[in-house]
């Protein structure tokens, strides 16, 4: 392995960061608020190891994917320790494992918090806070579509189908061109959520901290209640957003090359808005009674099955007082997740797909022993080395998911509480059910399973793998 080359990337990505942390000192200053001194100090902090990684060009350029995955698993681990330090300087009653688990939590774009007065925070903290799940959602995009693409199996087929990212027709072909329009993409959602909220009556430091959230389907909120106490209409903006970010961002190509016909012919975002569908109106009957209003009833029910599903994390209503109907359908969307090439977390409405579409042919090759039934999606030949990606992705998820509930069971938790956790952390969705409801929180879990829950966080945010080989010996050896 060419480790100086790792450690560089690293040290640039640090040195990224430090200029970022600007911002919410910026914040800070602007409330006449101390804890600018703090972040301002982090950033220096963070920049000045970053200078240490990266002050030497390595002589030997090589940057193969095993180099490429290791540098993303650690800058994502390096990133979150320098992150947390605001927090761990600023929060009250918070240890380094707690603001640890905060932050990353805030750049998986989890939104699962161990803090119990979020108010209590200074605007600056709670803006970088939020401003985390901003920078972790747009990073998971560029880093898996400019890092990944030399390796083999299904994650980078359904992550950039045949190329890094698309343009008219195909897909753009050099690694900086497909950043730069991720970036421009990004920007424009999340300038217009804010730009929309603004005018629909939110204030322009929370409408900026919501849509952080909304965009890199985090979750993080200014306040206990979450979204509790917003206006219908800004209710109603924040749940497209959701649906909007949780779709494959290459719909979003096609549709600003005019490439309508091809956009709405997409099968992952057309699977996508069809289970959406089919679980908000299986809600609405069932939590019927629960509200007052058919009104009510219809807003709840298309915001909270969105936020799931998208693994963004926010809620209008406590879904833990929700019929068992409803919160098992809610369990449900969130294994599935949002689409791949997207901000969201789960096991991406591809593969689902795909997976049923390869059950679909092993019962009908059962009724036709002879018959040879040729598998697509998006139209295009299913290859058999991504269906033994695909299988090798459900057999870790399972492996790492039965092991994650059995560890954090150690903490003598309720069932639910135990198991809820695991998904809404392992899926990237924030709250979970019973004590990690979304009016709850995951401050009473030991250290040990917090630790437990941040390898899911981030195993779940990088498709599991860059975060099980960067425990691996093999890893690290020379190859002959």
């Amino acid at each position: 392995m060419n480790k100086k080359m790792v450690a560089y990337f690293v040290g640039r990505v640090l040195r990224i960061e430090a200029f970022l942390m600007l911002l919410p000192a910026l914040v800070a200053i602007i409330y006449r608020e101390q804890s600018w001194i703090i972040i301002a100090g982090c950033a220096l902090l963070t920049f000045a190891v970053g200078y240490l990684f990266s002050r030497k060009h390595p002589k030997n350029m090589s940057f193969f994917t095993r180099e490429g995955i290791t540098a993303v698993a650690m800058s994502w681990v390096f990133m979150s320790i320098f992150g947390a330090i605001p927090l761990w300087y600023q929060a009250p009653n918070v240890g380094f494992t707690d603001a640890l688990f905060e932050t990353i939590s805030g750049f998986t774009t989890t939104g699962a918090s161990i803090l119990t007065e979020v108010e209590s925070l200074p605007k600056g903290i709670l803006f970088w806070r939020s401003f985390t799940h901003w920078v972790g959602g747009m990073g998971i995009l560029v880093f898996v579509l400019a890092i990944l693409p030399e390796a083999a199996g299904d994650s980078i087929y359904l992550m950039r189908a045949e190329s890094p990212g698309p343009s008219v027709g195909k897909f753009v072909p050099k690694v900086k061109t497909t950043a730069k329009i991720l970036y421009q993409l990004y920007i424009a959602i999340t300038l217009s959520e804010i730009v929309i909220l603004f005018f629909a009556g939110m204030n322009l430091y929370e409408a900026c901290v919501i849509s952080f959230g909304t965009v890199g389907t985090g979750g993080f909120a200014t306040r206990n209640t979450g979204c509790f106490t917003y206006t219908p209409l800004q209710q109603w903006i924040i749940t497209v957003f959701m649906m909007i970010c949780g779709a494959n961002f290459n719909v979003y190509f096609l549709i600003a090359a005019k490439k309508f016909k091809e956009a709405f012919r997409s099968e992952e975002v057309l699977s996508y808005l069809g289970i959406y569908l089919v679980a908000v109106i299986a809600v609405l009957i069932n939590i019927r009674n629960v509200f007052g209003s058919a009104g009510e009833v219809i807003r709840h029910s298309f915001f909270n099955v969105a936020s799931v599903m998208t693994t963004t994390g926010f809620a209008t209503f406590d879904f833990n007082e929700w019929p068992n109907f409803s919160k098992i359908m809610m369990l449900l969307v969130m294994f599935i997740g949002g689409c791949a090439g997207s901000t969201a977390g789960g096991m991406k409405v591809s593969r689902i797909v795909i997976g049923f579409k390869t059950i679909r042919k092993e019962l009908e090759h059962f009724v036709h022993p002879r018959s040879v039934k040729i598998l697509k999606f998006e139209g295009k030949p299913i290859e058999h080395t991504v269906l033994r990606g695909i299988n090798v992705y459900f057999l870790t998820y399972t492996t790492i998911f039965a092991t994650s509930i059995l560890l954090v069971a150690l903490d003598g938790k309720d069932f639910t509480s135990t198991v809820t956790a695991v998904i809404a952390t392992f899926n990237n969705i924030g709250p979970g059910l019973e004590i990690v409801g979304p009016c709850g929180n995951y401050s009473s879990f030991s250290a040990f399973s917090k630790y437990v829950l941040m390898f899911d966080m981030l195993a779940g945010r990088l498709e599991l793998f860059p975060m099980l080989l960067l425990f691996l010996p093999m890893t690290y050896r020379r190859q002959k």
